[in-house]
């Protein structure tokens, strides 16, 4: 498809550089099946529009605080970590890379330094971080959070972000971008859902930072989708396929949940357990095999993820939705607003 037919147009005070406090206080914009289907609620509305039975899916991944700031020489590099290798080695998008040469040392303060090793094909580095101690208490003293670009270049990362930039279900350390549809969620509303009747699951996607890369291609059959490791247990898939079978919906709480979801599920719908990489791509066209909603913030025009949710719902239904979000003055992108998109 033509990668211009999911462009739009968006003021850029639109963007949110802070999440609402308390979390669950951020709008919600729910889209039930057809353009005029439209509600303006807020997050805490949740267990009054969804139904016992239903199931939320969320990404139990953590972030950790992967932007690095050093140099090599007289030289400043900075450093975006992107996919682990192994327990030393992840590759690495890096800022000044015409200054690095395969076998230079990048000093990052705070006793952390690291070996650029082979240059990728996409100019970034793989790192080798040195010493003993695990990659992730060398980035807790030396790395920051990696805010998106487009909050990134309008402020800077403080320590606020290692909160926010958070969600209340992250376990697993391994992402370098947050499930930023779970951020609106607080153990209030989680109790309130529970005594609604709406389960709770988790699933693991170590989310990348190729979620923020353009698409350059002007088809997107052209478009190389970047790899994340994702991961979904035996128990968490036979609950979710037993209240499908009794009637519940499954909604992934965000893209990296629904990612899992439909890289786990056969042809039949069945969810099966599993883990590995994933590089599914989904425009229109799809056919979803696991779910059957999805909750998502507002995204980027012409990013891999406004043609995921336009599969979802159709692209008419879904350039109205922006419409009315935009017009509305919703928030967008990773710290705005949030949307119940239910086909």
């Amino acid at each position: 498809m033509d990668v211009t037919l999911f462009d739009f147009d968006l003021p850029p005070e639109r963007i949110a550089l802070r999440p609402v406090s308390p979390r669950d206080s951020a709008r919600l914009l729910v889209a039930e099946g057809h353009v005029g289907g439209l509600r303006d609620l807020q997050v805490r509305d949740l267990p009054d529009v969804l139904r016992a039975g239903d199931v939320l899916v969320f990404n139990d991944t953590r972030v950790i605080p992967a932007q690095l700031e050093g140099r090599r020489g007289e030289a400043r590099i900075g450093a975006t970590l992107h996919k682990r290798l192994d327990l030393r080695r992840w590759q690495a998008f890096i800022r000044n890379a015409k200054r690095l040469r395969p076998g230079d040392r990048i000093d990052f303060g705070a006793g952390v330094t690291a070996t650029a090793e082979a240059r990728d094909e996409e100019g970034g580095f793989t790192l080798f971080f040195e010493g003993e101690e695990p990659v992730e208490l060398l980035l807790a003293r030396a790395g920051t959070m990696p805010l998106p670009p487009y909050i990134a270049s309008k402020r800077a990362v403080d320590e606020r972000d290692r909160d926010d930039y958070q969600t209340m279900f992250a376990r697993e350390d391994g992402a370098v971008a947050a499930p930023t549809a779970a951020l609106h969620f607080t153990p209030d509303l989680t109790d309130a859902l529970t005594r609604a009747g709406v389960g709770v699951e988790t699933v693991t996607l170590h989310v990348g930072a190729g979620t923020f890369l353009p698409v350059k291609a002007e088809d997107t059959n052209d478009h190389k989708m970047h790899a994340e490791w994702g991961s979904i247990g035996a128990e968490t898939a036979a609950r979710l396929n037993a209240a499908r079978a009794a009637g519940g919906r499954v909604i992934a709480v965000g893209t990296t949940s629904l990612r899992v979801l439909e890289s786990a599920a056969d042809e039949a719908g069945t969810i099966h357990p599993w883990a590995g990489e994933t590089r599914i791509f989904i425009t229109p066209g799809y056919d979803f095999r696991a779910i059957d909603g999805l909750m998502t913030n507002f995204h980027l025009p012409r990013s891999t993820l406004f043609m995921l949710v336009s599969a979802l719902m159709g692209l008419e239904t879904m350039q109205a939705v922006y419409r009315h979000a935009i017009a509305r003055e919703y928030r967008f992108y990773s710290y705005g607003d949030a949307s119940l998109l239910l086909p």
